[in-house]
């Protein structure tokens, strides 16, 4: 897929330009993306991630950063493999 270079000014002229309501969808997007975003989601996805982990026999807790992001692409591996899992 090509990508073009926009300078923030530019971006912000496109941003402009958009209704009301694609500036708050573009908006919301960027706004997920933000560190504090993450966490916010992390915080609220965790009980489950936990429940998942104990029912496939993992423990959450003794799991390092490697292994944790290893499961949690796995989960999203399933995901588009058509199987439902919910978080």
């Amino acid at each position: 897929m090509p990508t073009v270079a926009l300078t923030t000014q530019q971006i912000i002229g496109c941003i402009q330009q958009m209704s009301p309501e694609e500036r708050f969808k573009a908006l919301r997007v960027l706004a997920r993306s933000t560190p504090e975003a993450r966490e916010l989601q992390m915080k609220h996805s965790e009980p489950s991630i936990r429940q998942e982990c104990a029912q496939r026999g993992l423990d959450w807790d003794a799991m390092d950063d490697e292994e944790r992001l290893d499961f949690i692409n796995d989960i999203i591996h399933e995901d588009r493999a058509g199987e439902r899992v919910s978080l």
